[in-house]
């Protein structure tokens, strides 16, 4: 499925300063026999935005209004481990965010992201905490990721950090394409392609 370019997204973003977030708690098991992809916004994180009588815990920072419309979030480090759904990726791109910035990701969950529109951009420990502090600070801070140019900024001081991007998953972020958009939009080159080809 086709999603929105990415080039350059200028936003605040939500801290989740938490180690070895897993994809569990990401999209919790019981929201993977959905057959259509519906309600994934609602249910990411389902089990730590909300109480058990399904009012939303107050503390948690998705659900504070100060961090509102963010399309960042910044996480702890190896974020989406455990199991591999492609679920967990959609409840991302569906929450509305476009970003996830960590130290380290699951491999899965970052290839996952790539796959729906989500670009995971792996940044070094240090430049982690650095952001982390500017946003609990203060949660107007802004952040400015850069595909072209590979690179993420603090806004405020010019602090920056170039991250490492596989060539054709940039190329499909560019372009809104997933690989099936890639194929359809070569199409002809392929076909073209299989004519000089004997059977």
């Amino acid at each position: 499925m086709a999603y929105d370019k990415f080039e350059v997204l200028t936003s605040t973003a939500y801290p989740l300063p938490i180690e070895n977030v897993d994809t569990d708690q990401i999209i919790p098991a019981r929201f993977l026999k959905a057959t259509e992809r519906v309600d994934f916004d609602v249910n990411f994180f389902r089990d730590w935005r909300y109480n058990q009588d399904g009012t939303p815990k107050v503390d948690f920072p998705l659900n504070k209004e100060v961090y509102a419309g963010s399309k960042i979030l910044v996480g702890g480090r190896n974020f989406g481990s455990g199991s591999s759904r492609e679920h967990a990726a959609w409840s991302v791109y569906d929450f509305g965010l476009r970003c996830v910035i960590s130290s380290a990701f699951a491999d899965i969950f970052k290839g996952n992201c790539l796959n729906v529109g989500v670009l995971p951009v792996q940044v070094s420990p240090e430049f982690a905490d650095t952001l982390f502090a500017a946003i609990m600070a203060d949660s107007k801070t802004v952040i400015k990721v850069d595909l072209p140019n590979q690179k993420v900024t603090l806004v405020a001081t010019g602090e920056s950090e170039s991250f490492v991007i596989n060539t054709y998953k940039k190329d499909n972020m560019l372009n809104g394409f997933d690989d099936i958009d890639y194929l359809k939009n070569i199409e002809d080159e392929i076909t073209a392609f299989a004519k000089t080809r004997p059977f």
